[in-house]
């Protein structure tokens, strides 16, 4: 993504209030490190577009604390899914298959 920084700035913003995104995601999309788009959302973004710096500091607020019920989900579902192949193993071996 080869622009402007104040016009990635306001891009940006309108990516993360139209898809509620995490500075991650947003970073994926438009292939540029997460340190470039936190910088551009909360510094350039505060200068340039206040009113959507806002929105977007709301959204961003919102995923912080979202961010340890979501890890903690990964955890569980990586440990249900472990679970699951010890115990296909362990059916596989009373087989004797």
């Amino acid at each position: 993504m080869k622009t402007e920084p104040t016009e990635r700035a306001e891009t940006l913003g309108q990516y993360i209030i139209e898809n509620r995104a995490t500075v991650r995601s947003a970073a994926k999309k438009f292939g540029i490190s997460k340190s470039t788009v936190h910088k551009d959302v909360s510094e350039r973004l505060k200068h340039e577009n206040p009113l959507m710096y806002t929105q977007v500091k709301g959204i961003l607020e919102i995923n912080k604390q979202e961010r340890h019920i979501r890890g903690g989900l990964a955890t569980k579902r990586k440990y249900s899914e472990m679970a699951e192949i010890r115990k296909k193993q362990a059916n596989h071996e009373n087989t004797g298959q």
